[in-house]
């Protein structure tokens, strides 16, 4: 009798508890929460009260008495009706457009040469890269105009030995293509560390096994590029051309240190234009206008170029 109902309180299903209750973890929002207030506060403000300038009629007397008053869409009117802003928007445009490509290119290459160097050439190669990506931007922009000065500059003096006597004080920033090869040359040789050390470190994921079957099949280092390392990698060479894109089009300091935008207008972007129109007619509304519709043009052109990559995604 006893076993019987020992064995029936066995089989009996135990009662679970109920489940208790999670409780939300508050701490750690409360750890992130000034970070998160103070970017926003940095990042969305400026935003913000740029669109709101760029609504108003804001020029020096509003800067120092107030009173500043709503004028809708005139400020853009104003601005998009001026034949010199569209032709700095083609020139930002050819500028971002060659610089890109420029830095895109050489920094594959340097990432396939450092896949193929060896451990302490690659180590003194990436230091110099890391070197070169840490020197503060005024810095690089003085040895710039140091190296391409028109009596002193070491760049005449080179041409100059080699014999080419036309460069000699051969004055560089007197001429427009000259200063725009000049800006063009000190924007790729600061932007190409982070984008080559970046593609380094997406290709050694790459698996050796793909390498190692293409070669088996007689294919050679462009073919081992175009059919694996290219299209394994296709998110990361997006991200990195986008962030090119971004980091060239609101090239602001070289330009402005080297040259302001001249001689003429040889080499005013966006950025300067809307510089210099805030500062030298002190018609902070218009340069507001001019800095929004800028950051609409690379918002529409990043949003074209992630619906082409998508699109190519979706067909692979």
């Amino acid at each position: 009798m006893a076993t019987t109902l020992t064995r029936a309180v066995e089989r009996r299903p135990l009662s679970t508890p109920p489940p208790r209750r999670r409780r939300t973890p508050w701490w750690p929002y409360l750890l992130i929460a000034p970070t998160v207030l103070a970017m926003g506060f940095l990042l969305l403000y400026p935003l913000v009260r740029n669109v709101v300038m760029s609504v108003q009629e804001f020029g020096l007397p509003q800067l120092v008495r107030g009173g500043a008053r709503f004028v809708g869409l005139a400020n853009y009117t104003r601005v998009l009706s001026d034949p010199e802003f569209w032709a700095v928007v083609r020139r930002t445009l050819v500028f971002t457009a060659i610089n890109v490509v420029l830095i895109m290119v050489l920094s594959t290459l340097v990432a396939l040469l450092l896949v193929r160097l060896g451990r302490w050439t690659r180590l003194l190669v990436m230091s110099g890269l890391v070197l070169v990506w840490a020197t503060p931007v005024i810095a690089a922009t003085t040895v710039f105009q140091w190296l391409f000065q028109s009596r002193l500059g070491v760049v005449n003096w080179v041409l100059v030995s080699l014999g080419f006597e036309g460069y000699r004080d051969y004055t560089w920033f007197a001429d427009g293509p000259a200063t725009f090869g000049i800006l063009v040359a000190l924007i790729v040789w600061q932007s190409v560390p982070f984008a080559a050390l970046s593609l380094y470190a997406a290709m050694v994921t790459v698996p050796s096994e793909l390498y190692e079957a293409a070669r088996m099949d007689g294919a050679g280092a462009w073919r081992e590029f175009a059919s694996i390392t290219f299209p394994v990698l296709r998110a990361m060479f997006g991200l990195i051309t986008c962030l090119e894109v971004i980091w060239v089009a609101k090239c602001f300091v070289q330009i402005w240190v080297i040259s302001q935008g001249g001689p003429g207008q040889a080499t005013t972007t966006l950025p300067v234009y809307a510089f210099q129109v805030a500062q030298s007619l002190q018609r902070y509304d218009l340069g507001a206008a001019v800095s929004m519709l800028m950051v609409l043009l690379l918002v529409l052109a990043l949003l074209a170029y992630f619906r082409q990559m998508y699109r190519q995604e979706e067909v692979s």
